[in-house]
């Protein structure tokens, strides 16, 4: 069976709960994930819009959370995980906010796409101090085993 991850907030592509936006209390929504491999030795997350700032006119992507080092035998993330209640061991990198930490959808126009990544590692990573998606990118490169996502979507009420 493949790796998957999910959320009881919200299905594959459908709309995130404002609650857990920029709109709402900016909580992390709550994540599991089955069937990682057993040959898994970490877990890494990344969570990132790819339409910012226009989904009609894309120009970047937006981080919005990293974290690594969670240990395979961890299979979710409760509502509101994040740098004070993260697993034992595990790490965060910064997002684009230029903080550690869950950042909720917050689209300035349009309704954007949110990926939730995650990568079972073949290795523990060593602390590579708040990374960037780049180089965390770059630490897990020839070490991913198995990786899911899923996609929720967010558009702000004005």
């Amino acid at each position: 069976m493949p790796l998957t991850i999910a959320s009881d907030a919200f299905k594959n592509m459908g709309p995130i709960p404002a609650r857990f936006t920029c709109d709402g209390e900016d909580l992390s929504p709550p994540l599991s994930w089955a069937d990682v491999p057993t040959e898994a030795r970490s877990l890494a997350l990344i969570v990132e819009d790819l339409d910012a700032p226009d989904p009609d006119a894309p120009r970047m992507t937006w981080v919005h959370w990293i974290a690594y080092n969670i240990p395979p035998t961890v299979l979710r993330l409760p509502e509101g995980a994040g740098t004070n209640n993260l697993p034992r061991g595990a790490l965060e990198g910064a997002n684009d906010w230029h903080r550690t930490g869950y950042g909720g959808p917050c689209p300035p126009i349009g309704r954007h796409r949110y990926f939730f990544k995650l990568y079972a590692l073949n290795t523990v990573l060593t602390d590579l101090r708040r990374p960037s998606k780049t180089r965390l990118e770059a630490a897990i490169k020839g070490h991913v085993i198995a990786q899911a996502e899923i996609v929720g979507t967010y558009q702000k009420k004005h």
